[in-house]
């Protein structure tokens, strides 16, 4: 059978971010305010979402609209979104923050964060099967998404619902061991070097990560993370579920036919800290002694997740503070919790839009100079067309993540993808806003002066 790109340590489907949350609204010359529309294409996660949901003014309106190309993709970034948007009556912060990167980050769970996993695929089921035209929750909106991914949403939410082994479908009959799954990748990554992997492990963090600035990796925790895919371990507990909403299908061929894999296809080299773990406005969580650092990518991620979850609590709509208050006394446990009662946050809205929409936007009236910040991730650059100044307010920013946290690319290969970058913008009728350095996480670009 052909490992094809399975031997790449990025994976070929993104369930994190290879940059740190960014405030969107925030990086260009000046801060967008009052409407805003942000166009994320393949962010992969929710944390620009989040970061910039959580910097709003009180006056500022904030829509988002998301295209990523895998609908796996899309039903973890609304689980992730749904576990956000847990009230905190039904959710003390700190266990929310905990649930969160653990569904975000491990490829085990504990048995109490599957039960909580199951009930948010159950509601985000019934929300997709059951809404044609008005949205059930204005953070969590799928209407707009053609009718067949919104049964492949279902299909993979009813994946998570159930355990696999009573699924009615033979291919998915018998129980995928995120373990091996996981060491498949691993040993597709490394080849003759994984009986060194150790040593692999350890170039990858001091000689690659910890040179790009993120020492605050800790090095006990990348290494577990790297050999069996847990990052977050913040409470004592059995972690040994499988997280179903980081495993997906892959097509193969073998012997002339197609056949789909399911298993682990995501990240096994970078790793879940980069979206949350090595930046941080505390700087008393970046103190060193010794050299060292005294706190971790976790702790940071820890802290990082709880503030975002704390500004959008304040960021919470008087009628919906009312109503849930009225009803805490009943709602306390988290898995009686509906998409109803979820917080509804005061003038933000986040809407998916079809796979195939970055070539038909441009061709709608209602997107015609729309969108103030349009994001690329890495993985998406290619799609940058020059159809995209259609859509692009005449103020709009455009910000592309780059290369360098793609651990397998040399700083030849990081350089050559940061010139490409510019290369395509500008044809796409975008200029830098400043200097593009290729060990720059993100780069910004400004519509072209006619």
């Amino acid at each position: 059978m052909s490992s094809g790109r399975a031997s790449e340590g990025a994976g070929c489907i993104t369930f994190w971010g290879f940059s740190p949350a960014r405030d969107l609204l925030s990086t260009g010359s000046e801060r967008h305010e009052g409407e805003v529309n942000v166009l994320l294409v393949g962010s992969g996660d929710p944390r620009h979402i989040l970061k910039t949901a959580a910097g709003l003014r009180d006056e500022d309106r904030l829509h988002v609209w998301v295209i990523e190309n895998n609908m796996e993709v899309v039903a973890r970034q609304l689980l992730l979104l749904y576990l956000a948007l847990m009230p905190q009556e039904s959710m003390g912060l700190n266990k929310k923050t905990e649930i969160f990167l653990e569904v975000f980050g491990n490829s085990e769970i504990r048995s109490q964060t599957e039960e909580m996993l199951r009930c948010a695929a159950s509601q985000l089921s019934l929300s997709v099967t059951d809404t044609l035209e008005t949205a059930t929750h204005p953070c969590l909106n799928t209407t707009l998404l053609k009718f067949k991914e919104r049964d492949e949403l279902a299909r993979i939410f009813k994946l998570w619902i159930q355990p696999q082994s009573s699924s009615s479908s033979p291919a998915y009959s018998a129980p995928i061991l995120m373990s091996k799954a996981w060491d498949y990748r691993v040993r597709q990554h490394l080849g003759t070097r994984y009986d060194s992997k150790r040593g692999c492990f350890d170039w990858d963090l001091t000689m690659k990560l910890h040179e790009k600035g993120c020492g605050v990796i800790n090095k006990q925790q990348y290494v577990r993370w790297r050999e069996q895919g847990m990052a977050f371990e913040m409470r004592e507990g059995v972690y040994q579920i499988a997280n179903p909403s980081l495993l997906s299908s892959r097509v193969f061929s073998h012997k002339g036919d197609k056949v789909a894999v399911r298993g682990y296809w995501g990240d096994i080299v970078s790793s879940p800290y980069l979206s949350f773990g090595i930046e941080t406005d505390d700087k008393s969580l970046l103190k060193t002694q010794n050299g060292q650092h005294i706190k971790t990518a976790q702790d940071i991620s820890f802290a990082n997740v709880q503030t975002l979850f704390q500004s959008l609590s304040s960021r919470r709509c008087p009628t919906t503070c009312q109503s849930e208050a009225e009803e805490s006394s009943t709602k306390t446990d988290q898995t009686s919790v509906t998409i109803n009662d979820l917080m509804h946050l005061n003038h933000v809205s986040v809407t998916f839009l079809p796979m195939d929409s970055l070539q038909k936007l441009p061709k709608k009236q209602k997107y015609s100079h729309f969108f103030n910040t349009i994001y690329f991730s890495a993985s998406c650059m290619q799609h940058l067309s020059p159809e995209m100044r259609q859509i692009a307010a005449p103020d709009a920013v455009l910000v592309v993540e780059l290369a360098k946290y793609f651990l397998d690319l040399n700083k030849q290969q990081e350089a050559g993808f940061a010139e490409n970058v510019v290369s395509i913008a500008l044809e796409a009728g975008f200029e830098p806003w400043h200097v593009v350095k290729s060990d720059d996480v993100h780069t910004v670009f400004i519509p072209q002066k006619k």
